[in-house]
């Protein structure tokens, strides 16, 4: 049988990084594997489908899929990860000092619907009783100016949300006071010194705190697989994601073999042993069943934040094979 030619695009992880190496291959298939920034990818993957198999931003995922025009069907692969109280920026001098400060006060976001910016509010709402609609928010570029939501959006009533303005990037806004905080999975170029400061001084520990009260380590990103390949191979979606589970593996058991260190941390063994000891053995897991609290809590939270327009059910996201 003849090998299908397949284009991959993915972020270079420690868990992606023998596929792009070609040390894990997709069985039927010859794979041209590219690594590439997620933005990059996100952007030629939603507006012009131009990858076979690609990663993809969980939240503009479910817009495209609710909406039916996504491209692509998700298999349970969560290449990307992240707790995001770390992703709360204010100016040290401001008048936000503690999660309630922010009712009443202008907040920018890259864009709205963005995945991290799905869990914050998320965590501020059931946590800190801050809703999203107690807040103004402002969308735009961090650094670079006229960022716009890629994904059509159609919100709640009562919830206010504009762009900033089209010469103006969030940054400088915050440094200036046209905003009060920023939401961003990147640390601004203003953080660093001492005008701007994360709102928790010790985020680590806040999510901590998170992971033992909902047990949910927050997705960002998928692998899809596009949808007319998947419906001319079968076998295609369930294949893909053996592979990623297979690479994944490689990396948990590179990650803790102690005799080389694959990480430049001193400590990497030590950390490994606290986060089993909070999140056990299997703290990055891939499947549906592994991950349904996880699942559960943004679904609810994509659903309730007006950004799809019912709630999915767990498994609807993903194709059947990966059952």
């Amino acid at each position: 049988m003849t090998a299908l030619a397949l284009s991959l695009a993915c972020g270079d992880y420690d868990r992606t990084r023998a596929l792009h190496g070609g040390i894990v291959g997709i069985d039927g298939c010859d794979v041209a594997a590219f690594a590439l920034p997620p933005e990059e990818i996100f952007f030629r993957a939603f507006r012009h489908a131009e990858f076979d198999v690609a990663e993809l931003s969980f939240s503009t995922y479910l817009i495209a899929t609710a909406a039916g025009t996504c491209p692509y069907i998700a298999v349970p692969a969560f290449v990307s990860r992240a707790f995001r109280h770390s992703a709360i920026y204010v100016r040290a001098d401001g008048p936000v000092k503690i999660p309630a400060d922010l009712k009443g006060r202008r907040v920018g976001v890259p864009e709205y619907q963005v995945t991290a910016a799905v869990w914050v509010r998320d965590f501020l709402e059931r946590d800190f009783g801050v809703a999203p609609s107690d807040m103004k928010w402002i969308t735009g570029g961090v650094e670079e100016p006229g960022r716009r939501e890629k994904a059509a959006l159609d919100l709640p009533a009562g919830l206010s949300v504009e762009p900033a303005p089209r010469d103006a990037t969030l940054n400088a806004l915050l440094l200036d006071g046209g905003i009060d905080a920023l939401v961003c999975p990147r640390a601004p170029s203003s953080f660093g010194g001492t005008i701007v400061r994360r709102l928790f001084d010790d985020p680590a520990a806040e999510s901590a705190a998170y992971y033992a009260k909902h047990k949910a380590f927050p997705i960002m990103h998928v692998i899809g697989v596009r949808r007319s390949l998947a419906a001319q191979h079968p076998w295609l979606p369930g294949n893909v994601y053996k592979a990623f589970c297979a690479a994944r593996e490689r990396a948990m058991t590179a990650l803790t073999d102690a005799t080389a260190l694959s990480v430049s941390l001193p400590w990497l063994i030590e950390e490994i042993a606290r986060t089993r000891a909070l999140m056990g053995p299997d703290f990055w897991p891939y499947g549906i069943d592994e991950n349904r609290a996880t699942l559960n809590v943004f679904l609810d939270a994509h659903h309730r934040q007006g950004l799809s327009p019912r709630r999915f059910n767990v498994a609807e996201p993903f194709h059947p094979a990966t059952m």
